[in-house]
């Protein structure tokens, strides 16, 4: 039998398979499992659900590259996520809310949320830096976060993105 993660990634697999963009294709799956991966690496440490910020990890943007629409992501994304999850029947309705408001908060860099909030939003920040890390940030509070990250993990880096 299938774990639950890999139930999502079958899910997910099928709508970036059939994008015609290679480049967003490429960027979906770099961005969607990137985000997933870092997800589970801060949850580990942060003591918070792997499995479950592992699933938000990858349903986090997952409606921005569905419908090819950034405009209120986060929000919209919530709802895409509310109903994977429930076609799927992969979560409690506990479990649900707990990724669905992630989902909605990951956007708002510039403020504090749940511990398991958290996980996600500094999971995306971790990700955009990764992807491509000569490219400086310029949203400040993604700065803000990677900094505190840095301690976190005890990561030396040189560069003042």
């Amino acid at each position: 039998m299938k774990n639950r993660i890999e139930i999502l990634r079958e899910h997910i697999d099928e709508v970036i398979l059939n994008m015609t963009d290679y480049y967003e294709r490429r960027c979906a799956y770099i961005h969607l499992y990137g985000v997933s991966q870092a997800c589970a690496m801060i949850a580990l440490r942060r003591r918070e659900n792997v499995e479950l910020a592992t699933m938000a990890g990858m349903l986090h943007d997952f409606y921005s590259y569905k419908y090819m629409d950034t405009e209120n992501h986060a929000e919209k994304g919530a709802v895409l996520a509310r109903e994977v999850l429930t076609e799927l029947q992969l979560t409690s309705p506990a479990e649900t809310d707990l990724i669905c408001s992630a989902i909605q908060n990951h956007s708002s860099k510039d403020r504090t949320f749940s511990a398991f909030d958290e996980v996600l939003i500094d999971a995306d920040v971790l990700q955009h830096y990764l992807y491509n890390f000569i490219e400086p940030f310029t949203n400040e509070y993604r700065k803000i976060r990677f900094k505190k990250l840095t301690k976190e993990f005890a990561l030396e880096v040189d560069d003042e993105r």
